[in-house]
């Protein structure tokens, strides 16, 4: 289409022209005494656009061959540039290969190219937008050739060499316009302290990141594995919980990954009031999970703590313990009949009503006939106490309640000095 346009344009000059020039009857008239001359107008516009493009023409090649030093060293310059990135992709291939020694031999090679054209643009020797470009990308040039380098050293385990170039890169680094070239290093830095299972020094360096920096995914995670190396277990919870804010986990590993934390939270209590502290730091969702509420319970008891505190514990997740077809685990539920058979007496006639409640809502299960039989046995009432641990004692799966059921029935028996049932009783025990 441009095409189209510059060839109507052509014709529409030309038609100008000949219009114009064809019955120009124009004279000019040069007076050089003492002479004359005569020449029609159209030769002389001839004359002075000929004149034009002969002087812009000469100009022209003047100032190509004024320019022809200023062009050299230019053209010298960008091939030294070219081979600078040239090299510093060399560097990247090889140590992605595997190739650690070459890879740090390029990121020097680069470096110094990098420094011989800095030293002719401080010189004064280049000017020009080529140049300009070179400027702007030094510094995040030569901290990528010295991150290179630190990255071969850490794989060829030279500390010494990691940390000179470490060093050099976040110098490098330190501009403006080369700032997130200096997140990338720090957050490298953090990887290596790391694999060298330097806690502190992984944790410094994730606290010099900016904000918006230190909330990305990637600097979770190393905050979350350093947290953990340190042994810094607050910490890296509420790490693990901005990570699965993020999604940077499946919902199940997510949960799994902070109920495994809040699990040591609880286990570094060395005593009831830090343990109470520790339960407050936690979510209402992670209070809501059973076995987090089981185990603080069975923590607390452990530490001869309130048990009503621990039965309060409980009573968050007492109805889905006892729902039909709970998904809780085995475990859990023996764990949380634990926990109340520790607390019989302080359960008041509220806790009392929901044992029994639960346990005639399911007749058939053992856990339940267990719980309900031992509380009634804690409250002397011994018929009961005797039917329902009889039935438990069949439809126990956990032998050690097992166990306890049967002991229970032979402490009856010999209340009763039924002396022939207390001795089948503890037999029963004992083979379990």
């Amino acid at each position: 289409m441009r095409a189209a346009f510059w060839l109507l344009a052509l014709f529409a000059v030309a038609t100008a022209s000949a219009l114009f020039a064809g019955n120009n009857q124009a004279m000019v008239t040069l007076f050089w005494p003492p002479h004359r001359i005569d020449i029609s107008f159209n030769f002389a516009v001839l004359l002075l656009v000929s004149l034009f493009l002969l002087l812009y023409v000469a100009i022209r090649a003047m100032s190509a061959v004024v320019s022809l030093p200023t062009e050299a060293r230019r053209w010298r310059a960008q091939q030294k540039e070219r081979a600078m990135y040239g090299e510093l992709m060399d560097a990247l291939a090889h140590l992605l290969a595997g190739r650690y020694i070459r890879a740090a031999k390029s990121a020097k090679n680069a470096l110094a190219q990098e420094s011989g054209l800095m030293y002719l643009v401080d010189h004064g020797d280049l000017i020009g937008p080529a140049i300009g470009h070179k400027l702007g990308r030094s510094n995040q040039l030569r901290a990528l050739a010295h991150l290179l380098l630190a990255e071969s050293a850490q794989s060829l385990q030279n500390s010494a060499l990691r940390d000179q170039h470490l060093s050099l890169a976040l110098s490098s680094s330190a501009p403006r316009n080369a700032q997130d070239v200096r997140e990338g290093v720090q957050l490298r830095a953090a990887r290596w302290a790391l694999d060298d299972q330097d806690a502190d020094a992984a944790l410094d360096m994730l606290s010099q990141l900016p904000q918006g920096v230190a909330r990305r995914t990637l600097s979770l995670r190393l905050k979350l594995r350093a947290a953990r190396l340190a042994r810094q277990t607050a910490q890296a919870l509420e790490t693990a919980r901005l990570l699965s804010k993020h999604r940077a986990f499946s919902a199940a590993a997510a949960q799994s990954l902070v109920r495994g934390l809040a699990l040591e939270l609880l286990n570094e209590a060395h005593d009831p009031a830090q343990l109470k502290q520790a339960w407050a730091s936690l979510d209402d969702s992670e209070r809501a999970m059973p076995e987090l509420a089981v185990h603080a319970a069975l923590r607390l008891m452990a530490l001869h703590g309130d048990a009503r505190t621990a039965l309060v514990w409980l009573l968050q997740i007492w109805d889905r313990l006892v729902q039909p077809r709970s998904a809780i685990s085995e475990v859990v539920r023996v764990k949380a009949i634990t926990v109340l058979e520790q607390c019989f007496e302080s359960l008041d006639a509220a806790w009392l009503a929901r044992i029994e409640s639960a346990q005639r809502a399911l007749p058939n299960d053992g856990n339940l006939q267990y719980l309900a039989g031992m509380t009634f046995l804690s409250r002397q009432l011994w018929g009961k106490a005797k039917q329902l641990l009889q039935q438990s004692s069949s439809n126990l799966q956990d032998k050690g309640l097992q166990r306890k059921a049967w002991l229970a029935l032979a402490t009856l028996a010999e209340q009763r000095e039924d002396l022939a049932a207390a001795a089948e009783a503890y037999k029963r025990a004992a083979l379990i």
